[in-house]
């Protein structure tokens, strides 16, 4: 039976080598040497004369109680658990992470979305999950996270880029210069956004915004663009004065609205407002202080009129 060339060294017809008592009778018939060794093993076993290794039934029964408990495992849905205990503690736990990018989200909001413990493998760690999960975040416009071998997390982040404040009621949120709205206002370097109140404000603000960025003098003195009916504009000032616009020829309102102020300094006197809504006349609204000074001069002149001149002698 160790002869594996069959057909060799015996007589022709004779009888070839058996495997479990079947005759295999092939001539000149060579096994793979990959196989010779099985076929020996087996058949010494069919012959009797094959003695199994010691500890063989050991080292079998650890197979077999190491397969089940990796079956069991993998089932039990308890591997990845596995490998992020062992690999954690061979040298791979994650204990360095690198945020960049985040100005206006908070680093804790990140860490958050990770996930991680004490003992989080980096082997093992889900990046493409985590990158999901820190997306979500309201600034957050493209997240990224890289793992850097053997214990370093790095996370990137591109944020939403703030266009203007929109204050509806009593709620402001931070806008977009498409309208979408990023986040509730927070204060902070948020507060030197334009601020727009109104429905259907957000849509037309770029465009106009862009028409009053024109004449610096009063861009700079603008602290909100209310839209009003969703049809025109009005214009709140830094001293209070309200600018009330015409629903046609922006352009030429705020044109002329600069040159009377450049000629007459007419946004520093003691107004409350200016009603440029008609396009044929401009209507000044004195403030409540000045319109009571009026009043008082007016309601002096009549007695005035009535005294007699003093007759000199």
């Amino acid at each position: 039976m160790s002869a594996l060339k069959w057909g060799q060294g015996g007589r022709r017809g004779a009888a070839g080598p058996s495997l479990f008592g079947l005759t295999l009778s092939f001539d000149h018939f060579v096994l793979p040497r990959m196989l010779r060794r099985p076929v020996r093993m087996l058949g010494r076993l069919s012959d009797g004369e094959f003695q199994a290794p010691p500890f063989s039934a050991a080292i079998l029964s650890a197979s077999l109680l190491a397969l089940a408990s990796a079956y069991g495992s993998y089932v039990g849905g308890h591997a990845d658990g596995i490998i992020q205990s062992v690999t954690a503690r061979t040298g791979f736990a994650v204990d360095q992470i690198k945020v960049v990018g985040n100005h206006e989200t908070s680093e804790i909001d990140i860490l958050d979305r990770l996930e991680l413990d004490g003992w989080t493998s980096l082997i093992g760690f889900a990046a493409e999950a985590a990158r999901q999960r820190i997306a979500t975040l309201p600034w957050v416009e493209v997240a990224a996270v890289r793992k850097v071998y053997p214990h370093t997390l790095e996370v990137r982040v591109d944020e939403r880029e703030p266009f203007a404040l929109w204050q509806q009621g009593n709620e402001v949120s931070v806008i977009e210069r498409s309208g979408t709205v990023i986040a509730p206002f927070s204060g902070g370097k948020q507060a030197l956004l334009p601020l727009l109140v109104g429905v259907g404000a957000p849509a037309k603000a770029p465009d106009f915004i862009a028409k009053v960025e024109k004449y610096p003098e009063l861009a700079s003195r603008v602290k909100g663009y209310i839209r009003i009916g969703e049809r025109r504009w009005d214009l709140k000032l830094d001293n209070g004065i309200t600018i009330k616009l015409p629903e046609a020829d922006e352009d030429q309102a705020l044109a002329s609205l600069v040159k009377m102020d450049r000629n007459n300094s007419l946004l520093t006197r003691d107004i409350a407002a200016v009603d440029m809504r008609l396009p044929d006349r401009l209507v000044v609204e004195l403030s409540a202080e000045a319109a009571t000074q009026r009043q008082a001069a007016l309601n002096e002149k009549p007695k005035l009129a009535k005294r007699k001149p003093e007759t000199k002698i």
